[in-house]
C-alpha cells in the first residue's frame, strides 16, 4: 500500500469560476471509490493480510466512521498508514433547503471549493404526522455539464471537472447519514452528464451496488442520458441490469435540435436504434423524460410523435412540467395544457405519466443552488 497523490480525472475548466478557489493540485483517493477486490490488492502489495479489506469495507460502508481512529478492529499501525493514503470525507454541506418527508436538497462543497448538488426526494410525503416509506436520491456525477441543453441550470458555466467515484459514492452516504433514512432508490439525474463520465462511473456503481458497499439493488438505480449514442451501446454489454431513462424533452430533430445541441451529434436516427439495441441485451423497460416548456414542446403533434416513439421502444414516458430557472426564458405550460399532452400520449397508445414535481419551491432543478452559491462568492469584496 503506498502513499496516493492523485487528481479526479478529466478537469477540464469551464467559464463562471469568479470568486472560486483554485483546485488543489493533489490529494489522498477517498477510500469510499474503492472496490473490494481493489483494496485487497494494495493491502496485500504492502504485506498486510487480504482479510483486512472487509473489515475496513465493514467500518466504511456499515458504520459509517468518520475517523481512522474509530476502527478499533484494526492494528493502530495500520489505520495510520491508511489515514496516509485515503481519505475518509471530501464532501461538506454547505446549505440545505427544505426538510424531513418533504424533497430535500443538499449542497456540497468539494475538496477543490467546487460545488455540487443532491436531491432527496420521498416517495409519500408525510400526511397527518405518517413518514415517507420510500426514498429516491438525485445523484451529480460532474461540476456542471458539458451538454448545454437550454433550459438546464447544471450547465450555464459549462463542465468543470468529473466527479471521481468515491465523491460520487459518497453523496448516498452523506444523504443516508444526514436524513437518517436508507435511499431505497438511486437516480443519476443530478448535475452532469453520468454517461461522458463513463469510467467513474461504473465504479461507482459497482460499490453502490455490492453487498459489502452500499447494497442497492441495480434494478433500484437509474442512469438518466442526453443521449450519448456509443456510451449507450457500451452500457448495454455491461453485466450490471441498471435502468436507464433517456432525457428526450423532444420527439423530433427539429424540436430537439433548438433545446438539447447533443442531438446534431447523435440525432434520433441514430438514438433511437442504439435505445432498441438497450431493451434488447437488458430486456427492461426504459423511460423517456420529457420536461414539458411551455410554446416549444407541449403542442399536440408533440404529443403524438412522443407516443410514436414510445411504441416503438415499448418505454414508459415520465412527463415534467418544466421547472422555472432563474435567467432562463423558458415557463412550464399551464395545468390544461399538461393534461391535455397527458391525454394524447395515452390515447395514442403510450404509457404516461405526468409528475407535477417536488420540489419547485426550493429550486429543485440541478444546478440552482450552486449557480447561487458561487455567485454570492464571486460577490463578496
Amino acid at each position: 500500500m503506498t502513499s496516493h497523490s492523485t487528481e479526479p480525472s478529466d478537469r477540464p475548466t469551464a467559464a463562471g469560476d469568479a470568486g472560486l478557489p483554485p483546485a488543489t493540485a493533489s490529494r489522498p483517493p477517498g477510500i469510499l471509490g474503492m472496490t473490494l477486490d481493489g483494496l485487497r490488492a494494495e493491502l496485500a502489495a504492502a504485506g498486510e493480510a487480504p482479510f483486512r479489506a472487509s473489515q475496513i469495507m465493514e467500518w466504511v460502508h456499515r458504520k459509517r466512521v468518520t475517523a481512522w481512529a474509530q476502527m478499533t478492529s484494526l492494528p493502530a499501525a495500520l489505520r495510520h498508514r491508511l489515514g496516509e493514503c485515503y481519505g475518509l470525507r471530501s464532501l461538506q454541506v454547505m446549505r440545505q433547503q427544505g426538510a424531513n418527508d418533504t424533497t430535500r436538497k443538499f449542497l456540497f462543497r468539494l475538496h477543490d471549493g467546487r460545488f455540487i448538488e443532491s436531491v432527496v426526494i420521498p416517495a409519500n410525503p408525510a400526511l397527518y404526522g405518517e413518514t415517507a416509506d420510500r426514498h429516491t436520491l438525485c445523484v451529480s456525477t460532474q461540476v456542471g455539464c458539458a451538454m448545454d441543453c437550454r433550459f438546464c441550470a447544471s450547465g450555464l458555466n459549462g463542465l468543470t471537472r468529473n466527479l471521481d467515484a468515491a465523491e460520487i459514492v459518497e453523496q448516498v452516504v452523506q444523504a443516508e447519514v444526514l436524513t437518517g433514512e436508507r435511499m431505497d432508490n438511486l437516480v443519476f439525474m443530478g448535475m452532469g452528464e453520468p454517461l461522458a463520465n463513463y469510467r467513474n462511473l461504473m465504479t461507482a456503481l459497482t460499490i453502490l451496488n455490492a453487498p459489502w458497499g452500499t447494497g442497492i439493488g441495480a434494478r433500484h438505480i437509474t442512469l438518466s442520458t442526453s443521449g450519448l449514442v456509443p456510451q449507450i451501446r457500451k452500457l448495454a454489454a455491461e453485466p450490471l441490469p441498471v435502468r436507464l431513462a433517456i432525457s428526450l424533452h423532444g420527439a423530433t430533430d427539429a424540436v430537439r435540435e433548438r433545446i438539447m445541441p447533443v442531438n446534431r451529434k447523435y440525432p434520433l436516427a441514430e438514438l433511437i436504434p442504439a435505445l432498441e439495441e438497450y431493451v434488447t441485451a437488458k430486456r427492461q423497460i426504459i423511460t423517456l423524460e420529457y420536461i414539458l416548456i411551455d410554446g416549444v414542446n407541449d403542442s399536440p403533434e408533440d404529443a403524438v410523435q412522443l407516443a410514436r416513439l414510445a411504441r416503438r421502444l415499448r418505454a414508459k414516458v415520465n412527463l415534467i412540467p418544466y421547472n422555472t430557472v432563474e435567467g432562463l426564458p423558458w415557463v412550464r405550460p399551464d395545468e390544461e395544457t399538461q393534461d391535455t399532452f397527458a391525454a394524447i400520449v395515452r390515447q395514442q397508445g403510450a404509457t404516461a405519466t405526468l409528475r407535477r414535481e417536488k420540489g419547485h419551491d426550493i429550486q429543485a432543478a440541478c444546478g440552482q443552488l450552486r449557480l447561487r452559491e458561487e455567485r454570492e462568492l464571486a460577490e463578496k469584496p
